[in-house]
């Protein structure tokens, strides 16, 4: 999981379709998502970041990692979330998947919007010193 922030105080979020699997009209983070085989944890913020909102990831942080205990459609899933810090250039941002985000939006901390996604509070919590 990135959280995308332009070195300034401002963080991109996405959001979320009525087309995406789950959390649909939520507020999220922008450049999540799983490694494909063989891929490390910064190839794939970088793959993700990349392919959501083609911007080059110019600085990553890891932030630490989660255990995230979901259901999705009634299916229990268990994941570790890793979650990074990425700085990106806010020019070079544009919404990648059309089919999955309505928009994407800079936001100061104080002013995210709701409803965010659920797993998104819990990520702010922790790490709420450091971002």
């Amino acid at each position: 999981v990135a959280i995308c922030h332009d070195g300034q105080g401002n963080y991109l979020l996405e959001h979320r379709s009525e087309n995406c699997r789950d959390e649909q009209l939520t507020w999220s983070p922008v450049g999540s998502g799983g490694l494909k085989p063989h891929e490390s944890l910064e190839d794939g913020i970088r793959r993700e970041i990349k392919e959501e909102c083609g911007a080059e990831a110019k600085e990553i942080s890891l932030l630490g990692h989660r255990e995230v205990f979901r259901e999705i459609n009634g299916e229990p899933y268990h994941w570790i979330a890793f979650d990074f810090l990425v700085l990106v250039d806010p020019a070079k941002t544009k919404i990648m998947e059309p089919d999955k985000a309505l928009e994407h939006r800079w936001f100061k901390l104080e002013d995210f919007p709701k409803p965010l996604h659920s797993q998104f509070p819990i990520f702010l919590n922790n790490y709420k010193g450091r971002l």
